[in-house]
């Protein structure tokens, strides 16, 4: 899958990017129709000092959908877990409209 990546007001480090990359990847094997995807990476100023201020944003583009996570975390890291995990929900839920469609 084609996935765009982009750290705003930061330079990511490509370890970083794979990790995102790998983790992303591992959704195909529930679906495997994505057209592409974005990922965008930010630090958010708290006021409170919260620790959990890394945000990703993670959307994947399948045939006549979007599906959309964005999830904060102490670590990038952490909230892509967390996103994947939220988006690995959505497409199962997904596939359930689809096969619920096909078979009626």
């Amino acid at each position: 899958m084609k996935l765009d990546i982009q750290s705003i007001h930061f330079t990511a480090d490509q370890k970083l990017i794979d990790f995102i990359e790998t983790k992303v990847n591992k959704l195909e094997t529930f679906y495997d129709r994505f057209v592409d995807g974005e990922v965008f990476l930010r630090v958010e100023k708290n006021s409170d000092n919260s620790r959990d201020n890394k945000v990703v944003e993670i959307k994947l583009n399948i045939p006549g959908d979007t599906l959309v996570a964005k999830k904060h975390g102490v670590s990038f890291e952490a909230a892509t877990d967390d996103a994947t995990e939220s988006l690995r929900r959505q497409v199962k839920k997904f596939k359930e409209k689809l096969l619920d469609k096909s078979g009626a």
